[in-house]
């Protein structure tokens, strides 16, 4: 199954034949107070600034995220959008729950963005699904329901299995859905990796859909983040994730050598090309 997205220049096609894609998550002002600031004012200078940052490191999509409180959603997402359409040639990922401030975003998007996201609550379901089905974007669907976050594998693909009943029902093509099985810190949780994996691999025999995680939930409140992560993310693209949120310039290397490893790198020329672009950067 192929989920493809596209900026007024670019395609993406995310599947399981396919590299991983990664999406820049960077442009979110949750836990960065310099850019949080910066949008409220207005100021979209350090958005622009994160998208070609993110794009040179191998961004394949840009998550654009202007959630900070006090800045108004509905105003501000479609000016970020914009300056990102106007700044990068990748397709974006328009990051809100926010009904309103994605339909005025979808209005000034040039191409077929991915929406971030619906979830299986009803409220969710029933003010996000049309928006997408109008604008003919594809959407992730996080496995959280009017429960809250499943903890375990069967809850997460019941979950899911609803979402895309959902989703069909609304007349989205289930290519257009991809699902999000939401990690916990395994730091406070346990066996919220196990569980994951296990949904991850039991949506994709079942569903057929697209996969994606964030890839950072897993390390909260531990030391060595990055190597958690990484780690994290090496298992969830094993078990069937197709895209992964990440950091791009600290997780690129080793979702790389990942898809080298699954045979998802013919002649391993992706692997090669970027370790000689980080070779090329160590002697300047």
């Amino acid at each position: 199954m192929e989920t493809k997205v596209s900026s007024p220049s670019k395609e993406v096609v995310i599947g399981d034949n396919q590299p991983t894609v990664l999406i820049g998550e960077r442009i979110n002002p949750t836990g960065k107070k310099k850019l949080a600031e910066a949008l409220k004012a207005g100021d979209l200078e350090i958005v622009r600034k994160e998208a070609v940052a993110q794009v040179q490191a191998g961004a394949d999509i840009i998550d654009v995220n202007v959630g900070a409180f006090g800045a108004d959603e509905v105003t501000l997402l479609p000016k970020a959008v914009q300056a990102v359409l106007d700044t990068v040639d990748v397709p974006l990922c328009l990051d809100s729950s926010n009904p309103d401030a994605l339909e005025a975003a979808l209005k000034v998007y040039k191409g077929k963005p991915l929406v971030n996201s619906v979830t299986g609550e009803e409220r969710s379901l029933e003010r996000i699904l049309p928006v997408i089905k109008k604008y003919g974007a594809a959407v992730i669907g996080m496995v959280q329901d009017d429960e809250g976050i499943p903890k375990d594998a069967e809850r997460r693909v019941r979950v899911a299995s609803k979402i895309v009943e959902r989703v069909e029902a609304a007349g989205i093509p289930r290519e257009d859905l991809v699902i999000d099985c939401l990690a916990f810190a395994v730091g406070a949780e346990p066996t919220s990796g196990v569980a994951v994996m296990e949904a991850v691999r039991r949506i994709k025999a079942g569903l057929g859909v697209n996969m994606t995680m964030g890839a950072s939930n897993v390390s909260f409140g531990l030391p060595d983040r990055e190597l958690l992560n990484n780690a994290f993310v090496v298992m969830a693209v094993a078990a069937g994730a197709t895209c992964l949120i990440v950091d791009v310039a600290k997780a690129r290397p080793i979702v790389l050598a990942a898809d080298l490893v699954l045979g998802r790198d013919k002649r391993a020329r992706r692997f090669i090309e970027a370790y000689r672009q980080r070779q090329n950067l160590g002697k300047q």
